[in-house]
């Protein structure tokens, strides 16, 4: 897997930018991502140019999970303040991985039946990557949502109940 993944690794550090404004064509244009359609260019290239850059740490980690959550527990942290549906945050992070491969592809990254086989191999865990991606991204998204819910009920407790004791005066 070495020889592969290390060409993927480098491609895809090296065309960072190139992928990421692949991907932006992708995304601006995809009915299934419409909160990116109101981004910056360049706010929304730095969502997926974050992400290519930091492709080697996450591919290569010992423990990929712990280095999946670090990195995509602010990924969610940020598209979740930026107002990003759950299920955009992911598709668009399905699409920049859909990117990376196409990108590959298109470099003619392999040709010998070994080399498919390491291909596959970098393939496997490039999904498990994105897998623990997805599970860490919805775990972040439905904490910083219960703790949007109890803030919000605790400002409404507070107003509502000192309504409520206003109004309920002995006659």
């Amino acid at each position: 897997m070495k020889g592969y993944a290390t060409k993927l690794i480098e491609v895809t550090e090296k065309h960072a930018d190139r992928i990421a404004a692949q991907w932006l064509g992708d995304v601006r244009v995809n009915p299934k991502t419409p909160s990116y359609h109101r981004f910056s260019d360049e706010k929304a290239l730095s969502h997926a140019v974050a992400f290519y850059r930091s492709f080697r740490s996450l591919f290569s980690a010992d423990k990929p999970f712990d280095a999946a959550q670090k990195f995509f527990t602010k990924y969610a942290d940020e598209r979740y303040s930026e107002g990003i549906p759950l299920h955009e945050a992911i598709y668009a992070l399905i699409l920049m991985r859909r990117h990376i491969w196409l990108f590959a592809e298109f470099q003619t990254l392999f040709v010998s039946t070994v080399e498919h086989q390491q291909a596959a191999e970098s393939l496997t865990r490039t999904i498990l990557m994105f897998d623990y991606a997805t599970y860490v991204i919805s775990e972040r998204y439905e904490e910083l949502m219960k703790r949007e819910t109890e803030e919000r009920f605790r400002r409404n407790g507070r107003t509502g109940g000192q309504r409520q004791a206003a109004g309920s005066r002995p006659k």
